[in-house]
């Protein structure tokens, strides 16, 4: 048992056996390592995507809020506007009443004008005819008969 190459394959089986020891020791140190370092990247991992979802979550309930204050905005916008056009309407309404009330009134006195007018007339006809009479010397009984023949006709000349 004292050749060489048993001395030499048994120290190599003790070198490869130390060898075997630290580098296993070093080795199974980098997979920890390594598998702490992957463990770390998947919380951090799962910690982002909670962070992302929440944020999601936020942003949803924030869409779903400003959709509805834009419905009740709208909503508003619409009673505003059917308000707006009520009112409107009832100011058109009143507007055309007050034109009619002042076109009636014009009315009524432009009526009273041409009856003033035309009583005027008839007065003025009438001192003309009274004048023509009293100058080609009418007698008396003639001169009455056309006075009340003129104070009869009066109510058909005014109207």
């Amino acid at each position: 048992m004292h050749q060489p190459e048993f001395w030499v394959a048994v120290s190599f089986v003790i070198f490869v056996a130390l060898v075997w020891k630290k580098a296993a020791a070093a080795i199974g140190g980098l997979l920890d390592a390594r598998t702490e370092k992957i463990r770390a990247e998947l919380d951090e991992a799962e910690r982002l995507h909670r962070d992302a979802q929440e944020l999601l979550n936020s942003y949803q309930r924030r869409q779903a809020d400003a959709l509805k204050e834009a419905e009740a905005v709208l909503a508003h916008a619409r009673e505003e506007a059917e308000r707006l056009r009520s009112q409107a309407a009832a100011e058109l309404e009143a507007s055309l009443k007050r034109r009619e009330a002042q076109a009636m009134t014009r009315i009524a006195q432009a009526e009273a004008a041409a009856v003033a007018e035309v009583r005027d007339l008839t007065v003025d006809v009438a001192v003309a005819a009274g004048r023509r009479l009293l100058e080609t010397g009418l007698q008396p009984a003639q001169a009455d008969k056309l006075i009340e023949q003129s104070i009869a006709d009066l109510p058909r000349h005014l109207h």
